[in-house]
């Protein structure tokens, strides 16, 4: 069972949809709590939902459930946070939202998790896919960027 993520900043259009087309992903699952900004660009929701079918031949989803709560990303990115506590406070959520038992296997598998980070480093994309290979077992996780 294979899952990817990517982000679409510090990236052209042509590179982000070249990355996802050569993936072998089936879809774009959107884990983002703001998807609608015009500063997201070519990646604002409903272009973006466009673009991923027209250009790559996938299926666009959005699970707000596995995005972190408004508080949590303005604490870490407005304030300036650390990066272990926000790790910790959103993988807390995950554990309360029971992520494991209501977002579906079939959602996720085949797909490619996308957030606005251009490495999954600090990116909750990358907690995400980790913690659901924990709880899945057999996720083999490939980050695209």
């Amino acid at each position: 069972m294979k899952v990817f993520t990517i982000g679409f900043t510090k990236k052209s259009a042509q590179q982000f949809f070249d990355t996802l087309r050569m993936s072998g992903a089936k879809r774009v699952v959107d884990v983002r709590l703001n998807n609608v900004s015009q500063l997201a660009g070519f990646a604002k929701r409903d272009d973006l939902a466009f673009f991923i079918k027209e250009v790559c031949g996938m299926d666009y989803v959005h699970l707000q459930d596995l995005a972190p709560t408004q508080e949590m990303l303005d604490e870490y990115k407005k304030r300036k946070g650390d990066w272990k506590t926000y790790e910790a406070r959103f993988l807390d959520l995950m554990r309360q939202r029971r992520i494991e038992e209501c977002i579906s296997k079939e959602a996720i598998v085949e797909g490619c998790l996308l957030c606005s980070e251009d490495k999954p480093h600090h990116c909750h994309r990358r907690l995400v896919a980790e913690y659901l290979r924990q709880h899945w077992g057999g996720l083999d996780v490939r980050h695209l960027g």
